[in-house]
């Protein structure tokens, strides 16, 4: 295989770093193509567990070059911490790393920015608030975005900065509508930026062309998606969406990789769903504090990587699996966390939708229907049997089996791996 993507099938934090870190033993490349640091990848390394958000999975193996392509936007402080994090661990991050000069770079403007849109204008959509829109937004309007490679050139980047920072500053005042915000110093922030680029020169360059001549040698490439494909920029649950191209559809864009390189897609689901934020969710198990949905949470440590923050939690939704994995063109499907549902006597996968009083199984085009769907059910037996020590098929209750091989038929898809927990020993191959 030349090329392979890993993606997300839900609303993200589907455990793909896992599958991504089983991948590349055999890879030469693991590239992001998309996202800022507002997606985390929590990797289990022996006894030590890693939480990276701009970083690929593949940094923590030597032999791999872990590319940070230029479909991401980069937070330069976020990404040094990460590094240093790393390096006191003992992880070389050296010529391993490649950083594309055409990733755009987040200024503390553009946290302010968001900070102000999310609290002032009425019209929040429950961010992370790292500042990943506004800087996307600098990007498509081609006037404010500054990109990773003018970070080298001082007095070419202070210039930018001097025009940009007056008007960051006008925006963000007329946004807080009166409310107190920051406000910035071109000057101060060149300075700043400047001492940032001398540590990450030795890893900016350009990707494209690396990745590009990799194919060519006949390298291999895992592609690792941030986020999920419900999170799309254009196919997922606008607005309540990233900035990125969630989907591999990214990846020629964020990578400058084109998708006939692709040879196989896999797709990732956890065995129940997950969503942060807000935006409608279906199946979302809102039972209050000793409910299903609450248990979930805490057996599976539903928390963002990156936040911290509560993830909401419900029942599979084949309903939105078959649609993003259409439009995600997957090969074959690994189903994540199976171990979370231990203990619950019977379970659910929704099936449908009720829309307005009528059946409909497609999924939904806008999140304004969306949010008037309601669930149509089918149940199933679940089991008590603690998944987390099975290593094999045989080990796993006939109920958990026949559970992951409904997945399968409702999606038409073969799945290939079930997890049972963190460790790579946790992985069962189907």
């Amino acid at each position: 295989m030349s090329a392979t993507c890993v993606v997300g099938l839900q609303w993200g934090d589907e455990a793909k770093g896992k599958i991504v870190d089983l991948l590349s033993d055999k890879a030469d490349f693991v590239v992001r193509y998309n996202g800022g640091a507002n997606a985390g990848h929590t990797i289990v390394w022996g006894d030590r567990t890693f939480k990276v958000s701009l970083l690929p999975t593949g940094i923590l193996k030597p032999h791999l070059r872990s590319v940070i392509g230029n479909g991401l936007v980069v937070y330069p402080p976020r990404l040094l911490e990460e590094i240093s994090q790393l390096r006191q661990a003992g992880i070389k991050v050296g010529d391993n790393l490649a950083v594309s000069d055409h990733a755009h770079v987040i200024f503390p403007y553009h946290m302010e920015e968001e900070r102000a849109v999310e609290q002032g204008s009425g019209a929040a959509i429950g961010t992370t608030g790292r500042g990943i829109g506004p800087c996307y937004q600098d990007k498509v309007g081609r006037t404010g975005g500054i990109r990773m490679g003018e970070l080298l050139y001082p007095e070419h980047l202070r210039e930018r900065l001097k025009a940009l920072v007056p008007r960051k500053n006008r925006i963000i005042a007329a946004l807080a509508n009166g409310a107190e915000m920051k406000t910035f110093d071109a000057d101060r922030i060149c300075d700043e930026y400047l001492g940032y680029a001398e540590q990450l020169r030795p890893h900016i360059t350009d990707t494209t062309r690396i990745l590009q001549q990799g194919l060519k040698a006949g390298k291999h490439i895992i592609f690792e998606a941030a986020q999920g494909s419900l999170l799309d920029i254009d196919h997922g649950t606008y607005p309540y969406v990233t900035s990125s191209n969630s989907l591999p559809g990214g990846i020629w864009n964020g990578a400058g990789i084109p998708s006939r390189h692709l040879d196989k897609i896999i797709g990732v689901v956890k065995a129940y769903t997950t969503r942060v934020g807000r935006g409608p969710f279906p199946t979302e198990l809102d039972d209050g504090p000793g409910g299903i949905g609450e248990r979930i949470r805490k057996v599976g440590r539903e928390y963002g990587t990156v936040t911290g923050r509560p993830r909401r939690c419900g029942w599979f939704d084949a309903v939105a699996v078959q649609y993003t994995s259409a439009l995600a063109g997957v090969d074959e499907i690994t189903v994540m966390l199976l171990d979370v549902l231990s203990g619950h006597k019977q379970l659910s996968i929704c099936i449908a939708y009720e829309l307005d009083g009528k059946r409909i199984e497609e999924f939904p085009s806008d999140s304004f229907l969306l949010e008037r769907c309601k669930p149509i059910y089918e149940t199933m037996p679940g089991w008590d049997v603690d998944l987390t020590k099975a290593r094999k098929k045989s080990d796993l209750p006939a109920q958990a089996l026949k559970y992951v091989e409904r997945i399968s038929e409702l999606l038409g898809l073969r799945v290939s791996i079930a997890s049972v927990g963190p460790d790579r020993e946790q992985t069962i191959h189907l």
